[in-house]
């Protein structure tokens, strides 16, 4: 799973989620991507789930690019634990996905296999995504 190497600190406040993605919102390496329509958290569980997805359809040909990364860490405490005695442990982390951002790009393979394996993919996530491309 994606998770950072190193952090300053180990918690952290929940990602902010409002507006439109800015940046990663081009596609910048691939022929072809996947673009999110709506605003959720993304996990790295999720994000790996696509992953497979696409490599499976795709047979190792072309390249895959993955344009996000799960930064920010989730706690959560265990259950039937009460009220205060602190922040939970770190659980999972996740990245705050906006609308119009970039989540996979993949070049060197044909527009109806990256467009199938593409939206393989988007069944693995959360949000409604787009098939897009350079041309």
């Amino acid at each position: 799973m994606l998770q950072p190497k190193k952090r300053k600190y180990r918690k952290s406040f929940q990602p902010k989620m409002k507006g439109v993605a800015y940046r990663g919102s081009r596609l910048t390496h691939g022929d072809y991507g996947l673009k999110s329509m709506g605003r959720s958290w993304l996990t790295s569980r999720q994000i790996e789930a696509a992953r497979k997805a696409i490599v499976r359809e795709v047979k190792r040909k072309g390249k895959l690019w993955i344009k996000v990364f799960p930064h920010t860490p989730v706690t959560s405490k265990p259950s039937e634990v009460g009220m205060g005695k602190g922040k939970g442990e770190v659980d999972q982390y996740v990245l705050g996905l906006k609308p119009g951002r970039i989540i996979f790009e993949l070049g060197g393979v044909p527009k109806p296999v990256a467009k199938e394996a593409l939206r393989k993919a988007a069944q693995k996530l959360p949000v409604i995504c787009k098939f897009i491309s350079k041309d």
